[in-house]
C-alpha cells in the first residue's frame, strides 16, 4: 500500500511540471497520509493519549479516595504505635 501510494505522489510531482495544480494535489495527499493516515499522529494519538491520562486520573483519584479513608480509621493507632516506636527505639 505505501509502496503504490509512493509511486503515486512521484507521478503527481512529475506531472507537476506540466501543470503546477497537480503539485498541490500531491502535497495534500502527503499531508493527508501523514497527518491521518497509518502510524501518523492525527486524533487516534490524541485520544490514546487522553485514554492514558483518564487512566492516571482514576488511579490518582481512588489513591486519595483509599488514603483520606485510611487515615481517617487509623489515625490514633498510627499515632500510639509511632509512640511505642520512640519510646523503645531509645
Amino acid at each position: 500500500m505505501f509502496a503504490l501510494l509512493l509511486i503515486l505522489v512521484l507521478v503527481l510531482f512529475g506531472v507537476g511540471f506540466l501543470n503546477p495544480i497537480w503539485w498541490v494535489v500531491a502535497a495534500v495527499l502527503v499531508f493527508g497520509t501523514t497527518r491521518y493516515g497509518r502510524g501518523g499522529g492525527g486524533s487516534r494519538g490524541r485520544s490514546s493519549d487522553l485514554g492514558q491520562y483518564r487512566d492516571y486520573q482514576e488511579r490518582r483519584d481512588r489513591q486519595e479516595r483509599w488514603d483520606r479513608r485510611y487515615s481517617r480509621q487509623h489515625r490514633a493507632r498510627w499515632r500510639r504505635e509511632d509512640r511505642r516506636d520512640r519510646e523503645h527505639g531509645r
